[in-house]
């Protein structure tokens, strides 16, 4: 069966492609929407809407910390006054004047052992291992996948000055990387850590106002984090290879599975009655195809024809009963809902 999309809008934005397949997209709890895109050494960041309204300059353009430095992203405030960038060395606090508002040493997530660093400067250092910053849904606390002295951590930062709030070790990762997800309800925040061929781990925390707890997943999941659900009722994962996508309680409990194809590694709500997710463009030898599922069973209700012929690559749902696209040929972000 056939579901037929229709285009809400399009926006050129070179470069773009990153906010549908990487993790430089915000969604909040108040339901703003905000597009962080990378450009040369700045973050310059998008409100959605504003964007495919027409309005393609950045609402704030945030100078990244480190020049050269592309890895670990970034997490903007709710209010838009400051950005928290996950460095090799550091997380930091910037302003949108490029000042420096705080900063959290940590060890350098370098791979090789006890290499030497010169000075207080950040350098870069051999390697692509990172770590992945959020800030909280009511801009209080940054949550830091950081390089301890002896393992990793997943510390929890006030936001005003960086101080360190709480530390949760992270024995057994080793991480080629990581992003976060803030929960809807507010309190838990969820962390996926990427391990290359070795898996994937999977965390859930909470902040009660004085400690924070963490409940490990990987016990039970070698599971990619996706998305959580709009109406609180839990998060999607997909299978590390792609066998099969998931629906799972908060504690990890599998809710609803679907195996019938193999699937992506990109997939999430588009509302609260709906998933959407990707074949052929990952993983498969057929043709790249976008799917809608039942969110509550992730039954498969039909494929998404586009007007005017296929639409290939990755998506991005929004939660909010869309989603979004890249055409790499044309450089254009487009939006798309159910005609």
């Amino acid at each position: 069966m056939s579901i037929h999309a229709r285009l809400l809008g399009s926006v050129r934005l070179p470069g773009g492609r990153a906010l549908v397949d990487g993790n430089v997209y915000e969604s909040r709890r108040d339901g703003s929407r905000r597009a962080l895109h990378f450009h040369g050494d700045d973050l310059e960041v998008h409100d959605l809407e504003d964007l495919f309204a027409g309005e393609t300059a950045p609402e704030t353009v945030f100078p990244m910390p480190w020049p050269g430095w592309d890895r670990g992203g970034a997490s903007v405030s709710p209010d838009g006054t400051f950005a928290v960038f996950s460095g090799q060395r550091a997380v930091r606090a910037v302003g949108a004047d490029g000042a420096t508002l705080w900063e959290y040493r940590h060890s350098c997530w370098g791979p090789e052992l006890d290499h030497e660093h010169t000075g207080d400067e950040q350098q870069l250092c051999e390697g692509y291992e990172h770590g992945s910053v959020r800030v909280s849904d009511d801009g209080l606390l940054v949550w830091a996948h950081v390089m301890g002295d002896e393992c990793e951590m997943w510390a929890v930062l006030d936001a005003r000055d960086g101080r360190e709030l709480a530390r949760l070790p992270l024995d057994d990762s080793f991480a080629a990387g990581s992003h976060q997800l803030s929960h809807p309800d507010g309190v838990h925040m969820g962390l996926c850590v990427g391990m290359g061929q070795d898996g994937v781990l999977l965390y859930w925390a909470r902040w009660d106002g004085e400690r924070a707890t963490v409940r490990d997943l990987d016990e039970s999941l070698d599971r990619i984090l996706m998305g959580v659900h709009p109406a609180h009722e839990g998060f999607l994962t997909v299978e590390h290879y792609g066998a099969d996508v998931s629906l799972h309680a908060l504690d990890g409990t599998v809710v609803a599975e679907q195996s019938e194809l193999a699937w992506d590694y990109t997939a999430g709500f588009v509302d609260a009655g709906t998933v959407i997710a990707t074949t052929g463009v990952l993983y498969g030898d057929e043709d790249p195809r976008h799917w809608l599922l039942a969110a509550r069973t992730l039954e498969i209700r039909g494929s998404v024809a586009y007007p005017g012929g296929p639409v290939d690559g990755l998506v991005r749902p929004l939660r909010d009963g869309s989603w979004l696209t890249y055409d790499e040929k044309n450089e254009t972000l487009s939006r798309w809902t159910v005609r």
